[in-house]
This record gives C-alpha cells, structure tokens and sequence, in this order.
C-alpha cells in the first residue's frame, strides 16, 4: 500500500527543471514549490520559458533534467493522462460539432462516468461560470468570454488537484480580461484547488495572484508575493518588468542628514535611505513614479513652490532636488503621467494625482522624495535588508 504523503508537502514541487531544445535552454534550472490552494502565476516576457515549464507540469513536454513532483509523487515521466491536472489553453481548444453540454462532458464521458452524474457535474461547472442555460448552444454561437467559460469548465468538471492555464484570457480585448480576472480569482476561492497560471501580463499576475515567479531566461528571477514584487524587487529586470519605475545608476558620495547622497551617472545628486552601502559604491536603484514629488519652480531654478501644502514629505531644497523640464504629460484618469527632463538629461517618470494643479510641456519642475522609497537594486540590496 502506497503511503500518503504527509500534510505539509507541498501541492507541486519543481526540482531543478531544465528543458533543451538543442542548443536552446528554455528552462534552466527551476526550482520551486507551490502550495495547496494557491494562485500562484509564472509571469514573464515572451521566450523567458514560462510555457515550457507549464507544459513539463502538465505532461505535455518531457523535461530534459530535474524533477517535478505533485503531492510528493515523482510524476516526471508520466503522461498526462496519469496527472491529477487539467489544461485551459489560449485557444480554448472546443470542439466546434459539439454543444456546450457535450463539450464539457466530454472527459467525463471517456471516462465512463454514468450518465446521471455527468448530467449533474455539468451542470454544477456551467453554474460556475455562469453559463447556466447555454448547454444546447455551439462554440461559434457563443462570445470570445463566453468560449474561454466553456474552456474553464470543462477542465474543472474533471475536479483536477490542479488547474493549469496558459494565457487563457490572452485573445479578449482589454474590458473583457480585466472582468475576468476577477471571475477567475472567485472561481478558483470557490472549488479551492490550485490554479497555476501563465501570463505576461503583469497587471494580470498582480491582480489574481497569491504568489508569482518572475522568469527571465529561463530561470526564477524572483518570487514572491504581488506586494513584494512590485514594492521589494531584487534585480533591474523585476523592478522595469513589474510596473513602471525610474531605473536609476550611480556611485555613493557619503552619508548626509540620515540619508545616503548618490551621485547618477547625469551628474546630479539624490538622496536614498541610509545605509545603502560604502562611499564609492556603484549601485542601481528602483524608484516608483508615484513616489516621486513633482513642485513647480521659477523658471531659473533657484526658487522652489509647492502644490502640496498639506504633504507629509519634507520640504525640496536645491541641495538635493533635481530640476528639469516636463517634456510629455499624459491623462490616465485617476492620475497625470509626467516626462521630465533633467538639466543633467536624466529622463524620469512622474505621476501625480489628477485633483492637484496640471502642469504643461516645457514648466520648470523640481522632483524629490522620501530616501526610503528609493529602493537599491541588487545583491547591495540584499546586504541593506540584513543589517
């Protein structure tokens, strides 16, 4: 009799994951574990092996090296048909001389499952995802939403241990994904089985997700959380993939006033959090656009007014501030996106709430923020958490 394995084993377990197409390493060495229950995302840029390593937990690819466990069982070499997991794809993958009902009964009915529980696991997975009273109706008589429904449930109908999903709401135009991620994240809380998701949407991941992987190359460049991501990214490469951020580059001058001065490589100078490292060190550093504080200054740069009377961030002096230019200013709705250009010709993005003063292309500007909001990039990071 084969042992079960204990509570605490995770729900997959990848173990060095590799996977070669000839001279090609698509996946190259992953490792990681996903728990029970959990959304989890694998997000990133075309060809960064994110597929690849779905299909290999799936079945449908073989991997070249590693392993890959679900529930503690070494299912490696075994097909898919031998998993406790099914696959929505991009496509859908319907069958088009088929209605709804049969489409989604069709495993069931390979299966052998009698005809009274077929008709009653139907029509609680149509239920779902609330295309109840659609089961006569033919994959071309329905929406493109509709289709990737019919999709979901004929996966989940199966009652997998895992849900495996590549790119599924990648066809639909922008209004009808957006609903649809929150379908899919109620979805999956409602049969509580674990979704594992492929997307290079990273509003997408951040969205649903309860942990992501963001791969590159072939690899985990960082895992964790959607807040840890976008707030504690590790690498430049998370930090422009995850959100917009201001991808900064220069060498520490010193400690000044609790914070560290930085001199960029445009010649100006910030400040960071304190600590961030040695005088003379080279480091990267990520900073979000919306921590940045845009004031307004005569048009010679040596006075300084603000439109934020009532902010809880500290005063823009010329020691430290980076005068420039607005060169674009573009209305998202909640909020305006700025283009800066500094004297040094630093390009940096800005954005401000839609409620404060508009500014206009060519106003002098001065921008500042909080130390800690700029965030070192890089194994430095590293060394400035631990201490």
């Amino acid at each position: 009799m084969t042992s079960q394995p204990p509570p605490t084993s995770p729900e997959i377990q990848l173990v060095d994951l590799e996977k070669r197409f000839r001279e090609v390493r698509a996946v190259d060495g992953v490792s990681l574990e996903i728990h029970t229950g959990e959304f989890f995302s694998l997000l990133g840029p075309s060809g960064c092996g994110k597929t690849t390593t779905l299909r290999m937990i799936g079945g449908f690819e073989l991997p070249t090296g590693g392993r890959i466990l679900l529930r503690g069982r070494d299912v490696t070499d075994a097909p898919p048909d031998k998993r406790p997991v099914n696959m929505v794809f991009q496509n859908y993958a319907l069958f088009p001389h088929l209605d709804v009902g049969d489409n989604v009964a069709f495993g069931l009915k390979r299966r052998s499952v009698s005809k009274p529980e077929i008709a009653r696991r139907v029509g609680a997975a149509l239920e779902l995802v609330n295309l109840t009273g659609y089961e006569r109706r033919k994959p071309n008589q329905l929406s493109g939403g509709q289709q990737q429904r019919v999709a979901l449930a004929r996966a989940l109908v199966n009652e997998p241990d895992v849900l495996l999903l590549d790119e599924p709401l990648g066809a639909l135009d922008l209004k009808l994904r957006r609903r649809l991620q929150l379908e899919l994240k109620r979805i999956q809380a409602e049969v509580g089985i674990t979704f594992v998701y492929v997307t290079h949407d990273q509003e997408e991941a951040l969205t649903m997700s309860d942990r992501i992987a963001v791969m590159h190359a072939g690899r985990v460049e960082q895992l964790g959380t959607p807040e840890e991501l976008y707030e504690r990214p590790t690498s430049r490469f998370v930090a422009d993939f995850i959100g917009t951020t201001n991808l900064l580059h220069g060498e520490i001058l010193g400690q000044a006033g609790g914070a560290t001065d930085v001199r960029l490589d445009s010649g100006e100078v910030c400040r960071i959090r304190a600590g961030a490292g040695l005088v003379g060190d080279v480091i990267d550093v990520s900073l979000r656009p919306e921590s940045i504080r845009l004031c307004s200054t005569a048009s010679s740069g040596d006075e300084d007014t603000t439109d934020r009377a009532a902010s809880p961030s500290p005063p823009t002096t010329a020691g430290w501030a980076i005068h420039g230019t607005i060169e674009q200013a573009a209305y998202l709705g909640a909020a305006v996106q700025y283009q800066v250009r500094s004297r040094g010709g630093l390009a940096l993005t800005a954005l401000a709430p839609r409620t404060e003063a508009r500014r206009s292309v060519g106003d002098p500007v001065a921008l500042s923020w909080l130390p800690d909001e700029a965030l070192v990039l890089g194994d430095r990071a590293a060394v400035v958490e631990e201490t």
